[in-house]
């Protein structure tokens, strides 16, 4: 057993290192029952990510049953890339295109918030800072090296990463990250754009898993059925073997 439990420590530890680039995550704290943020994080996502990543596995219909929405607000307001409100969301841009422009297609964001983590996600959206060196000009301290412009700089404002030397674990100099600073305002106040990050990264947790308020509304019920049943079988149990005993 202890062999097993080390063996699942060395192989689960290496992979959330890697998740954060080891960078500190900000606590996300969405709520999934704000159906208004919910709305809001759709809008963000259909004016600025649907372009280029699609949510292939969630569909317009759906999603306007369980944010709350009309199908024909959806058709007005949030659909850009077809006109069937049965549709998938797929992107605007085809393969082709995205391996011309970006060197590789843009992934699919339907579970990206199950694969990273809300926290990941909320984290990432606000840590792109300028970067001469990068193709688009800015980089991330959560995701390094990223290959992807940020499609928020007129809300966020462009910022640049201040950086301290300390000794890593060899003794050896290393960069590491200390804080941000503002090169210019964005259209939105740094409350305002943490808020819309947080809408963004509630939406595609929705996506990830829609049906995940439901069950949570039923998981409590699952376990007071469990506890309850677990007093009458102990009970029944006792009743049957107390000759026995």
């Amino acid at each position: 057993m202890k062999k097993l439990i080390v063996a699942f420590l060395l192989a689960v530890v290496p992979v959330l290192g890697m998740a954060s680039g080891g960078a500190h995550l900000d606590h996300a704290d969405v709520d999934m029952s704000d159906q208004a943020s919910l709305q809001r994080g759709a809008k963000v996502f259909m004016n600025y990510c649907l372009s280029c990543h699609s949510a292939k596995y969630q569909r317009f219909n759906r999603m306007a049953k369980d944010l709350g929405l009309t199908e024909q607000e959806v058709k007005d307001n949030l659909m850009f890339t077809t006109d069937r409100i049965g549709d998938t969301m797929n992107t605007a841009m085809s393969a082709d295109n995205a391996e011309e422009w970006f060197g590789t297609a843009p992934p699919d964001l339907s579970v990206i918030a199950r694969a990273r983590g809300v926290d990941w996600l909320y984290t990432y959206f606000r840590s792109f800072y300028q970067d001469d060196s990068r193709p688009f000009g800015v980089n991330n301290v959560v995701f390094p090296d990223v290959g992807m412009p940020h499609v928020l700089w007129e809300l966020q404002g462009p910022q640049k990463a201040v950086f301290k030397t300390e000794k890593d674990a060899a003794g050896n100099d290393a960069q590491v990250f200390d804080h941000f600073e503002q090169v210019s305002p964005g259209t939105m106040s740094p409350e305002e754009y943490d808020g819309t990050a947080r809408d963004l990264t509630a939406f595609l947790s929705y996506v990830g898993e829609p049906i995940q308020m439901e069950r949570q509304r039923l998981g409590k019920w699952v376990l007071l059925f469990i506890a309850v049943f677990f007093v009458l079988a102990y009970m029944l149990k006792k009743e049957y073997w107390k000759d026995v005993h």
